[in-house]
């Protein structure tokens, strides 16, 4: 009796260390987790919403930071986001809907249903929207380049600003630049082919039937959000500014959701609750180039390596908002960080959370990439008496914009209506640059400026007469 009292008692000293054992690695893993979050956890700063998925669960899920930092109320993994560019795979994945319906082909061309659109000669595909190969000029960086103030410009107003685009960046399928056209204008085609807007579209179809009761494409900013986490911009010093958005064009982006709902969608990568499997295949097929390159942007989703491990992702910024969902598909391990916060990089972030949960899975090491400032681009000098032959206002019909460029002290300087103007550096003849605009000038047959070409980033060769 004595011996199996003594031995019921090893047994039980036994069970007890074995789940102290059991229960102190996911404690200290998540100790490292909070460890990287450290600096937003606290009342008076912004921060983020995290989710870590293993093996179709929530491992580990928690707020850092304040959802509004004027009401104290702290962010909670329930909190709502807006996601930027990550909503861009619901969009993708709705075309995806359509084409397996039979309602529309990948390879129409948009014409079809944009009749709007101009002819540039060689057709744009749907795909070719999908991947980022279609050559249109990106609306949000023509508004920049405009000096229309950001929110101003509503769905309609975006469309005609796209119309009236008379030339493409590159032949269709010839590059790839990413676009943010290009999925606006993906979110309008499934308006016109479903009759339904895309936020009705993707309710019905996507956030209803995975129960994701708090995402929304939200197309009026004007629309209360539940449990919405307020964008910041961080002025350092200084402390935060509110990112108050009148912005309400959905496809580019548009998505609020939070990260308890985003697990569910990224369990319908294992599981395929809404669409098939084929379809599911389809959504990470990399786009190709005309002379075959393929590319790693399949639909709405960056599809590529991280230490040896295979990864899709994608990350989305809008004003005081940042957002990344990484998958790792063969581990069943995802990382979805939501953050409030202009200076936040969920990226980065969400390698440091998996360098933390995978690290013996890795197959190869892999330093982050550090940022480099850009170079400055050597300058020439030019004689005031050349500098004067550039001063004029000029007028862009694409954007129904003027600038005014003057001779000021010795310097060129580029205005729009009542700005100060910004100050252009010549780099070679007839050629200047302006933060990140590139401003070719063009003689006509007597040698006389005629007009200029302004390139930056998403937008190229886009022509101002004098």
């Amino acid at each position: 009796m004595k011996q199996s009292l003594k031995l019921k008692k090893t047994w039980a000293t036994f069970a007890v260390l074995l789940f102290l054992a059991s229960s102190a690695g996911p404690s200290d893993v998540n100790a490292k987790i909070d460890k990287l979050f450290v600096r937003w956890d606290r009342d008076d700063s912004p921060g983020c919403a995290l989710a870590v998925v293993k093996d179709g669960q929530i491992v580990y899920k928690k707020g850092y930071g304040m959802a509004n930092l004027e009401l104290d109320v702290p962010i909670g993994p329930d909190s709502v986001f807006y996601i930027g560019s990550v909503s861009k795979q619901f969009v993708a994945f709705c075309i995806a809907l359509l084409a397996e319906q039979g309602k529309l082909s990948l390879d129409d061309d948009i014409r079809k249903h944009l009749p709007e659109m101009p002819d540039y000669g060689l057709p744009i595909t749907v795909r070719h929207l999908v991947h980022h190969t279609g050559g249109i000029r990106d609306y949000l960086e023509l508004e920049d380049i405009a000096g229309i103030p950001f929110g101003t410009y509503h769905e309609q107003a975006a469309l005609n600003l796209i119309f009236r685009q008379k030339e493409l960046n590159f032949s269709p399928g010839e590059e790839n630049s990413y676009s943010n056209s290009g999925y606006f204008l993906l979110g309008v085609i499934v308006k016109r082919v479903s009759g339904k807007s895309l936020r009705e579209f993707a309710y019905e179809n996507i956030f209803k039937p995975l129960n994701m009761k708090n995402s929304r494409f939200h197309d009026d900013y004007t629309e209360l959000i539940d449990k919405r986490a307020t964008g910041y911009y961080d002025r350092g010093k200084a402390g935060y500014r509110n990112f108050i958005s009148t912005f309400d064009c959905v496809g580019s982006g548009g998505l609020f959701t939070s990260v308890e709902d985003l697990f569910l969608w990224d369990q319908n990568f294992y599981h395929h609750r809404v669409g098939r499997k084929d379809m599911i295949d389809l959504m990470h097929k990399q786009g190709v180039l005309n002379d075959g390159t393929k590319l790693d942007y399949a639909f709405g989703l960056v599809v590529g390596k991280y230490k040896g491990l295979r990864i899709v992702e994608h990350g989305g910024s809008l004003g005081g908002y940042r957002a990344d969902l990484l998958r790792f598909p063969d581990q069943r391990f995802s990382v979805i960080i939501l953050s409030n916060l202009s200076s936040f990089d969920p990226s980065r972030l969400a390698r440091q959370v998996a360098d933390i949960y995978l690290t013996d899975e890795f197959k190869e090491d892999q330093t982050m990439p550090t940022r480099k400032p850009g170079e400055k681009p050597e300058t020439i000098d030019v004689p005031k008496e050349i500098l004067l032959e550039y001063e004029g206002r000029f007028y862009s019909e694409e954007i129904l914009a003027g600038f005014e460029i003057a001779l000021r002290e010795g310097r060129l300087y580029v205005r729009r209506g009542e700005e100060m103007g910004l100050s252009l550096r010549a780099v070679s003849k007839d050629k200047f640059r302006a933060r990140s605009w590139t401003i070719q000038f063009i003689r006509d047959a007597q040698k006389q400026i005629s007009g200029f070409r302004l390139s930056s980033g998403r937008v190229r060769n886009l022509l101002f007469e004098r």
